[in-house]
Parts: structure tokens; C-alpha cells; sequence
């Protein structure tokens, strides 16, 4: 983990992953948000708040399971240049995440989602990130896996 500039203790990582499907249909299937339930582990609501919906400053509110809670999360996304890059940040309590995704089309027949995360912790989630830095790129990583099964499955 390496500290980002300002007070925020942080830290970067980049994934990757090949889902088999041509790009086109990986992008329908990704850029659908009533898709979003079906593998986006724990997602209880999706609720579009300012903007339109998927476009470049729109903003929306994402509820998710956590434990015997629940975790809210504001999506606002900085760049939509599909089907190459989809970018957005996250903001829960305490966490600010900066993803930005690439999308490669491979031979017409698989896609290679590269996804390069920057998170960033303020309070109390600064001890979290130092005591538990492991489990975010896994949590990246899990989420990227499960779309994968749910794209092959419905490509």
C-alpha cells in the first residue's frame, strides 16, 4: 500500500480479466444497470440521483448488504468513451475509489477488462485500509469474476 497525497492514507492496483464475449455484447451486457442485481454481490437498490443515467457527471445512489447492515455508495461517472473505457468514482463513509476501466476487443471473440483502482481512506476507514489493504483488490477482483460468469452465462 502506498500513501496518496493529503491526508488520505491509500493505495493502487490494476486487474484484468478476459470474459469470453465479442466486446459489443460484453458492453450491452455491462452498460445495462438492470443487470447490476444479478452480479454485483449484496446490490439491494440502484437509484439514478442527478444527471443521466450512465453519462459523464450523472450521479447515482447504490445500496448494498454489508454484515447485518447496509453500506451506501454514490456513483458519479467521469468518462464514458464505450466501447474502449468506462470510468466512475465511489464514495462510501470513509472510502473514495477512482476506477477506471478499459475494455479490448479480442479477435472478435473475448474482451479484456483492465480495470486500474486508486482508493483512498479518510477516518476511521484509514485503519481498515491499513489493517485489511488485501481484501480490496479481492473484492475488485470478485466482483470482475462475477460478471464474467453472469456475461457467459447470458452472452
Amino acid at each position: 500500500m502506498r500513501p496518496v497525497a493529503g491526508r488520505l492514507a491509500g493505495m493502487q492496483f490494476s486487474q484484468e480479466i478476459t470474459v469470453n464475449l465479442p466486446r459489443e455484447r460484453f458492453i450491452e451486457l455491462f452498460d445495462d444497470p438492470d443487470n447490476l442485481k444479478l452480479w454485483q454481490q449484496g446490490l439491494l437498490s440502484f437509484e439514478p440521483v442527478s444527471g443521466t443515467p450512465g453519462e459523464p457527471g450523472a450521479v447515482s445512489r447504490l445500496l448494498y448488504k454489508q454484515g447485518k447492515g447496509t453500506m451506501e455508495m454514490l456513483e458519479t461517472i467521469t468518462r464514458r468513451e464505450l466501447p474502449e473505457a468506462f470510468d466512475g468514482t465511489y464514495d462510501a463513509k470513509g472510502v473514495h475509489n477512482i476506477c477506471k476501466n478499459e475494455f479490448h476487443d479480442l479477435a472478435g471473440t473475448a474482451t479484456r477488462w483492465v480495470a486500474h483502482n486508486t482508493f483512498e481512506f479518510s477516518g476511521f476507514m484509514k485503519i481498515i485500509g491499513l489493517l485489511f489493504g488485501s481484501m480490496f483488490p479481492k473484492q475488485s477482483l470478485r466482483m470482475m469474476n462475477n460478471f464474467k460468469d453472469f456475461a457467459e452465462k447470458h452472452g
